[in-house]
């Protein structure tokens, strides 16, 4: 199947997680350089980006890389959220709509699985 047909075929629910997981993998590899390349944050990024490959090629295994990112991020974003939260407001909120917008997509993932 083409990308054009795939993308004609597919709904805003379908592609919405995918935009988010790329644009997440993305962000994290763009500020990889700019936080001193910590090892965590570029494998984060790039399990997003495989996840975002997953979820839109409607592999099996999507299912267990998000459960994982879930746990990954939501770690990953309070724990910084933590101790930047008084500091940097812009960086807290940025924090803050990534951990919900993770949560919100794990839910709708899981909810809409391939049995």
């Amino acid at each position: 199947m083409t990308l054009a047909s795939t993308l004609k075929n597919a709904s805003l629910t379908t592609i919405a997680p995918v935009v988010f997981y790329a644009a997440a993998g993305i962000a994290f590899l763009t500020l990889l350089p700019l936080a001193g390349f910590p090892p965590h944050v570029g494998l984060t990024g790039v399990v997003s980006l495989i996840t975002a490959y997953a979820l839109f090629t409607k592999r099996r295994w999507a299912t267990w890389l998000v459960v994982i990112l879930f746990f990954v991020a939501t770690t990953l974003s309070l724990y910084t959220l933590y101790f930047i939260i008084l500091s940097n407001w812009l960086g807290s909120l940025g924090l803050i709509v990534y951990a919900v917008l993770t949560w919100y997509f794990t839910y709708y993932t899981l909810l809409k699985r391939i049995p």
